[in-house]
């Protein structure tokens, strides 16, 4: 690198959510216990199940159901949907994972159904 010059390096990049599970299972790490399945609050909405929260309440016309979930992803809970599941293992999960058609963005994000372009928007912004 020259002066003044930047470098992002993403070690884990070109793993996959399955990966990442195998290795949290190897390795035996504690993680909070939101990416395990826990009961909660959510509202159907756009084929996501979108939690229950201040920054995220019903809107009209909407019914609230409590579920087994838990969260495939971690991130601003304004657009970070839990998925519904009973995994509350890494094995469940690695389990459940392997057999999932759906990718994790696609299971969780709110915001990439706002437009097609939100994810090339958010990498203009220096998301990645």
């Amino acid at each position: 690198l020259h002066p003044g010059e930047n470098l992002r390096v993403f070690p884990i990049s070109n793993w996959t959510e399955l990966d990442i599970w195998q290795y949290i299972e190897r390795e035996k790490l504690a993680l909070p216990p939101i990416y395990y399945a826990h009961c909660r609050q959510v509202v159907r909405r756009n084929g996501l199940l979108v939690p229950v929260t201040e920054l995220t309440p019903p809107r009209e016309g909407e019914q609230t159901e409590e579920l087994s979930v838990r969260f495939r992803t971690v991130g601003d809970i304004s657009c970070t949907c839990p998925v519904a599941s009973s995994a509350a293992t890494p094995a469940e999960i690695i389990a459940e994972t392997a057999l999932a058609d759906i990718s994790e963005r696609s299971a969780t994000r709110m915001d990439d159904q706002v437009s097609e372009a939100a994810m090339e928007q958010r990498k203009k912004q220096g998301y990645f």
